[in-house]
């Protein structure tokens, strides 16, 4: 009988510390608890939001600038295809954003939609494509035309746009307008061919950090 005692203690003992263990674990840190990962449409207003510029603004003012241009005569009426560079979009917000993807998204669109009617210049490879022209120009590696003729295309208009705001700022809150304008400039002359913009205001209790 005392032979089984040394056991039932080591037993008993080894419950006890386990318990203790497991108690101690229960009262460390919680995962908080949350709203899980939600996939939306970049069109869609989210639950997390500002009063700065968001995707559904981006989508919003982007597919009207470009169902905008299409309609235009120098555009919709033109023999050939206008050659068409993008010029740096100018933010004049209190937003930091990056302001290139309004261009990128309207390019983009009339790519897809215009079928042909215009025609975009990559001007931002241009030492990519430089590169490439020497190369052939050198004979390390084939050419399908003659690499001493100078090729790139010249552009017919440049587009280019602006972010500007306004904001104000109480104990009520914060509110947010922001103008998003657009042009077409004609390359050659400097008349301003096509212009269009969009207005939004938001209005919030809490600011939100804008990267």
């Amino acid at each position: 009988m005392t032979t089984l005692l040394p056991s039932r203690f080591t037993t008993l003992a080894i419950a006890l510390t386990s318990a203790l263990l497991g108690g101690c674990a229960s009262q460390g840190v919680k995962n908080p608890t949350g709203v899980p990962v939600t996939e939306m449409r970049a069109d869609e207003r989210g639950f997390v939001a500002g009063t700065g510029v968001e995707s559904q603004d981006l989508v919003a003012v982007t597919d009207k600038m470009a169902r905008s241009i299409l309609a235009i005569p120098e555009i919709s009426r033109a023999q050939t295809a206008p050659r068409i560079v993008l010029d740096p979009v100018v933010n004049d917000t209190r937003f930091p954003l990056n302001k290139d993807i309004f261009n990128d998204r309207i390019r983009i669109e009339l790519n897809k939609n215009a079928q042909g009617r215009v025609r975009f210049l990559a001007r931002d490879r241009m030492a990519t494509l430089e590169r490439e022209r020497e190369l052939k120009q050198s004979g390390q590696v084939t050419a399908s035309a003659d690499p001493s003729v100078t090729e790139f295309r010249g552009a017919d208009y440049f587009l280019t746009g602006k972010l500007s705001g306004m904001a104000t700022r109480t104990s009520a809150g914060t509110s947010d307008y922001v103008l998003y304008s657009f042009q077409l400039i004609d390359a050659r002359t400097s008349e301003i061919v096509w212009e269009d913009s969009a207005e939004i205001k938001k209005q919030g209790l809490e600011d939100a950090a804008y990267r």
